[in-house]
């Protein structure tokens, strides 16, 4: 018995530390402007009563940027003000998300891709070309499989819709050990309320392959971002939906629309995936950007650039 309340104790203490230190988390304060493009105004709406941050430049053809799991619309800073010179370009936060409010929902697939078809309807976005990186990618493609009407055209980069959705496990060993941790029952929970700045920054700088792509101001705010109240919450429930990111696959081969997949060289799907996708969508093209990796928006700027402008 006494051993028992031992290995209890053992088992309880960092459980109930960590619930100390998520608790202590200095609630980081929502920015009033883009630190990166203050002349572009951010704007929020509600979509199913949650508040969601967005933000829309230039003029010209409508252009939706999609952005992948546990980042946000900055993740585009480097592309949106050239794009707003082709296309009127509209970035969201999607909810749980950047600074976007938090629900308590269940992440799944069904979420985010409700949410994005509401961000069109809402805001009346008419024959629309999505662009969209990891399940931004897989949003896209799925509103352009269930025929959404707004939809015009597709830029899936790096779509996120393989291996069971761990393909960030795949980015490095400490993604791999870190991910794999938070699938267990209670130790997961105490992982994610433990994180720090210096693991979530390694993590991170997994998405890209060039020196010097990611910008230290970004990498700040998305881990700040990690501080708000349930956030990390959200993200335990994105993680436990992942399968279901491949298994919304079966529904590419409705795809009636033009569709460009476009992956980094260095990506963390493999290139029999990428295949499978250019197979299962009717028509679809598909093109490798060399030397480049998983956030293709910071470490090959100029290449979506001209690859969404060229669709």
């Amino acid at each position: 018995m006494s051993t028992g309340l031992v290995l209890g104790g053992v088992v309880a203490g960092p459980v109930l530390a960590s619930y100390v230190v998520e608790a202590l988390r200095s609630a980081p304060t929502r920015p009033d402007t883009l630190a990166w493009a203050p002349e572009i105004p951010i704007r929020y709406l509600a979509l199913d009563g949650a508040r969601v941050r967005y933000v829309v430049a230039g003029e010209g053809p409508a252009l939706v940027l999609l952005h992948t799991l546990r980042t946000q619309l900055d993740l585009f800073q480097k592309v949106i003000p050239e794009l707003a010179r082709h296309h009127r370009v509209y970035a969201l936060d999607y909810p749980g998300h950047g600074w976007s409010d938090i629900p308590r929902v269940a992440y799944s697939p069904e979420l985010f891709v409700r949410a994005a078809g509401q961000f069109l309807d809402r805001l009346d976005i008419e024959d629309a070309t999505l662009a969209g990186e990891s399940i931004g990618g897989s949003i896209a493609l799925l509103l352009a499989a269930r025929r959404h009407p707004r939809v015009r055209r597709v830029v899936a980069i790096n779509p996120y819709d393989y291996d069971r959705g761990r393909g960030l496990r795949r980015s490095s060993a400490l993604a791999n050990l870190i991910l794999g941790l938070s699938r267990v029952p209670l130790l997961g929970g105490t992982v994610m309320r433990m994180r720090n700045s210096l693991v979530e920054g390694r993590i991170l700088r997994g998405g890209v392959h060039r020196e010097g792509a990611l910008p230290p101001d970004f990498a700040r705010e998305v881990y700040a971002v990690g501080n708000r109240r349930g956030h990390y919450r959200a993200f335990m429930s994105l993680v436990r939906h992942w399968p279901q990111w491949e298994a919304a696959r079966s529904e590419y081969r409705t795809i009636d629309r033009p569709v460009l997949l476009l992956y980094g060289e260095h990506d963390w799907s493999r290139p029999g995936e990428r295949e499978a996708n250019r197979r299962d969508i009717p028509g679809a093209q598909l093109r490798v950007v060399p030397d480049a990796g998983h956030f293709l928006s910071l470490d090959a700027p100029d290449e979506v650039v001209r690859s969404v402008t060229e669709l």
